[in-house]
């Protein structure tokens, strides 16, 4: 017997993403929102919600949130940056935290998130 899952599961999970309204470079991997927002936060920036995050059928199989770039975002603090981490202001959470490829961040300057994608692949 072939294993199954309705569109709208995977959505259902994709949208906790999209709600998303944050989008922070951190210099090491946050576990709690606190950790996201300030602790190791080198460089925030603003989401819209839903329309910087489209979900759609996935590159293979499954379903993808394609989190949109956001260019010009200015530095607060000086560091590293290792992660990159997802965070909802109205009920303080830390959602979704990935890796990026390292890169020195220098307060006062800015720097560029390129798009970047979720995706929940086809049971199997």
């Amino acid at each position: 017997m072939s294993k199954w899952a309705n569109d709208a599961l995977m959505d259902a999970a994709l949208a906790y993403i999209q709600s998303c309204d944050r989008m922070a470079a951190c210099s090491q991997q946050p576990t709690t929102y606190t950790e996201g927002l300030t602790t190791y936060m080198l460089a925030i920036t603003n989401m819209t919600i839903t329309t910087d995050f489209p979900i759609t059928d996935g590159a293979s199989n499954g379903r993808k949130v394609t989190v949109a770039a956001k260019s010009g975002v200015s530095i607060t603090n000086s560091g590293t940056a290792t992660h990159v981490a997802l965070l909802k202001t109205g009920d303080t959470t830390l959602r979704l935290v990935t890796t990026c490829t390292s890169q020195a961040l220098t307060a006062g300057g800015t720097v560029d998130f390129p798009a970047w994608t979720h995706t929940i692949a086809d049971p199997t």
